[in-house]
């Protein structure tokens, strides 16, 4: 999970290195960082599925070998668009692992366990996030052997050794009960509809709205209705499909997903929000602005590690202050940036900063063990591919629909804008936290 985490972030850095040395055109350039996440999105419901099929250890084992591989041939590359064929590999393989992570988890441990197994992994996932953009230009400037920004794909061939051997050795999940056929027809039309949406929603996020895009949306929501029905058909005809509707039946699992989707498009709207703000607007550099972010990083996982004692202590409720803790912080901060016309004291706003990720931590972190907590472990298994895709659509969303609403208000009034509409999306999402059941351990 940090090998797939931190290369979604750590190009960013070394991009202008990688476009200086391959000649990369502005497109190229796009790709590279576009074409790893799409693959990555589009992988991620047919993996899981394969891996229910022929065992989740088999299926993480060839992802880690083919991750590990297409990073050594992303190191190796020679040409911009030897490089974007190289991500797209790269993306797919690490939606192969990504895919098996949830029915590992909830299968390797009791259910007593999760929420402390979950706190675990978020705080991974908070630290990866903060360690790639950081970790990418710290390679790049280091110029190890002389290899610049090749090093930060070549990192991967030691940390996917050491993945493998431990995996190979520890992670023993016995055999599938059974073997299902894979429902090709979902598997094709899944990725067509996942891929139609995202590439339009990336798009609206680099270039704005445009009349063509319109119709790739149409084009991705019919996909959409025609796999659904697909899909019901193939459980009316007794057949496993790639996708278990009935997941939606349980309600924790229903309203999480809404959650989730509206919390990871929130909260890439707000990463992108604050990259603005600082640095088009405020003047901030780089290092600046990730030394003032960097408390709400540790905020983030000091959050995720305290909230399974929250839940016991709390149920629901914890996610309920979390989020909306995070919300009146937003806001705050919207007016304290509006008050002083952009001044900002960095001494004074890092505790609200670190408060902030708290909240984050705290809020997110339970979200996916109380929304599986009424799940049988065969539903567990489906939700592995499906609740990692669906915040991928949360993502992709929280950013076009930013861009799409300021792309050119990077002024320090459509920043505080920004800042009130998120902070304002925060707090109905404290709302809509009370219609979540308990968790059924506590």
């Amino acid at each position: 999970m940090f090998m797939q985490m931190i290369d979604g972030t750590i190009v960013t850095t070394a991009l202008p290195s990688i476009t200086a040395d391959l000649a990369a055109s502005r497109q190229a350039q796009l790709l590279v960082v576009s074409g790893y996440a799409l693959a990555f999105a589009c992988t991620l419901l047919t993996a899981a599925r394969i891996g229910e099929l022929f065992g989740r250890r088999t299926m993480f084992l060839a992802s880690v070998v083919a991750f590990t591989v297409a990073s050594v041939w992303c190191g190796m590359s020679g040409s911009a668009s030897e490089l974007v064929v190289a991500r797209v590999v790269q993306g797919a393989a690490a939606g192969g692992m990504a895919a098996q992570t949830i029915a590992i988890v909830t299968a390797s441990f009791p259910r007593s366990r999760h929420q402390q197994v979950f706190a675990i992994y978020g705080a991974m996932a908070g630290f990866a996030g903060m360690v790639g953009p950081i970790l990418g230009g710290a390679l790049v400037m280091a110029d190890l052997f002389g290899l610049g920004w090749h090093s930060i794909f070549l990192i991967n061939l030691p940390l996917g050794l050491i993945t493998f051997g431990l995996a190979l050795r520890y992670l023993h999940l016995g055999r599938p009960p059974r073997r299902e056929g894979l429902d090709l027809v979902g598997a094709a039309l899944s990725t067509v509809t996942l891929f139609a949406l995202l590439y339009a929603l990336t798009d609206i996020q680099q270039n704005g709205w445009r009349t063509a895009l319109l119709a790739v949306l149409a084009g991705a929501v019919g996909c959409a209705v025609v796999f659904l029905v697909q899909q019901r058909r193939e459980v009316r005809r007794g057949r496993v499909p790639l996708v278990r509707l009935d997941l939606f039946a349980d309600r924790r699992f229903a309203v999480g997903s809404v959650l989730v989707t509206v919390f990871f498009g929130l909260f890439t709207a707000f990463v992108f929000a604050v990259s603005i703000t600082l640095q088009e607007v405020l003047g901030f550099s780089p290092w600046r602005t990730g030394l003032l972010m960097t408390p709400f990083a540790v905020g983030a996982c000091v959050g995720a590690l305290v909230s399974p004692i929250a839940v016991r202590r709390w149920g629901v409720r914890a996610l309920t202050l979390g989020v909306t803790a995070y919300g009146v912080l937003v806001a705050i901060g919207a007016g304290y940036l509006h008050l002083t016309d952009g001044v900002v004291s960095v001494p004074l706003v890092v505790g609200p900063v670190f408060l902030a990720g708290l909240s984050v931590g705290l809020f997110f972190v339970p979200l996916q063990p109380i929304m599986l907590s009424g799940l049988e472990q065969r539903q567990m298994d489906a939700a592995s591919g499906l609740l990692p895709t669906i915040e991928q659509i949360g993502n992709a969303l929280g950013l076009a629909l930013l861009s799409a609403l300021f792309f050119r208000a990077h002024t320090l009034a459509g920043s505080v804008t920004m800042f009130a509409a998120i902070a304002v999306v925060a707090l109905g999402m404290g709302a809509l936290t009370l219609a979540l059941r308990e968790p059924a351990q506590r």
